[in-house]
């Protein structure tokens, strides 16, 4: 008599039985898809909307044929367009959380976030230029302003950070925003780390003079993006990392982007171990960017506040 009333506690306690479908497709913990499944049709709707506009653009009469100097900035248009649309509709009405809660909410350090993460980059390509010249494989060739007027090294440079403020933000939204959140939620921090950054690594495979030792130096890269939303709980600091890290790394000191050149305020060559170097596809696929990654990390711990770090 006396495990009757335990029996009927345990009853009314006792979650309701689930559907295998609903096991196979369900979070247990709320109504909505499980992380790999929401994962899933977001990149069905990258897919998808980017067909939808390539053959809208392909039918489209009067739109001009693409060149050299123009198809980039559509590309980049065309990524920032589906990128956003689908992370919005995926937020809105597959995760059931709003697009703001990504990171973008505006608090006393945005702005401020945005900055540092600019800047810091300055720094750290300033000490791999210092170092790879020091070291002799660095060799200064001059001045752009030395082979070009100064309209066209304004309008490169200006179209430059304008190509890269918008990669910076989409990039960041879909690896650092919706992977490596909806990963957490489905895994764990240390688990969404490497497979969102091993995401972002792999999907640059494809670049020019790409290497393993290149693949390895971005996952690192994305480890390092992602330490900015990890101390903050906002995807400001990361944006301002990827804008600057770009900028700086091709614009002004000189070097490849990730195999991509562009037009850049300083002529030099690098010759030399490619593989401390990165050769053709830039620092990041070198082993001089880890110190380099590492220091700029513990900066970064500083800035936002060492042991106190900032409330989500």
């Amino acid at each position: 008599m006396g495990r009757e009333p335990d029996r009927v506690m345990d009853q009314i306690t006792e979650r309701p039985r689930r559907s295998r479908l609903a096991i196979i497709f369900l979070s247990p913990d709320e109504p909505r898809l499980r992380t790999g499944w929401r994962l899933l049709l977001h990149t069905l709707l990258l897919v998808a909307i980017t067909a939808i506009l390539l053959f809208a653009y392909i039918l489209a009469p009067g739109f001009p044929n693409l060149t050299a100097s123009t198809e980039p900035y559509l590309l980049t248009g065309i990524q920032l367009l589906v990128i956003t649309l689908a992370t919005w509709i995926a937020r809105r009405f597959i995760d059931r959380r709003s697009f703001r809660s990504l990171g973008f909410h505006i608090d006393q350090h945005s702005l401020t976030d945005l900055a540092f993460g600019f800047c810091l980059p300055a720094l750290m390509m300033g000490l791999i230029f210092a170092f790879e010249w020091g070291m002799g494989w660095l060799h200064f060739e001059g001045w752009v302003w030395n082979a070009a007027p100064p309209a066209t090294i304004l309008t490169g440079l200006l179209g430059g950070l304008a190509t890269f403020i918008i990669v910076g933000y989409y990039e960041e939204l879909l690896f650092r925003g919706y992977h490596l959140q909806n990963m957490i939620d489905g895994t764990n921090m240390s688990w969404a780390l490497f497979l969102s950054s091993a995401v972002f690594s792999i999907l640059h495979i494809g670049n020019p003079n790409s290497t393993w030792v290149s693949t390895l130096g971005l996952l690192a890269a994305g480890y390092f993006m992602a330490y900015g939303w990890v101390r903050t709980r906002r995807l400001w600091l990361s944006i301002g990392l990827h804008i600057g890290w770009n900028f700086f790394e091709g614009p002004v000191f000189g070097f490849p982007v990730s195999g991509l050149s562009a037009t850049h305020l300083i002529h030099q060559s690098v010759d030399g171990p490619v593989l401390i170097t990165g050769g053709a596809f830039g620092p990041e696929a070198g082993l001089v960017i880890l110190p380099v990654i590492a220091l700029s990390a513990a900066l970064i711990w500083v800035y936002t506040g060492g042991k106190q770090s900032r409330p989500s």
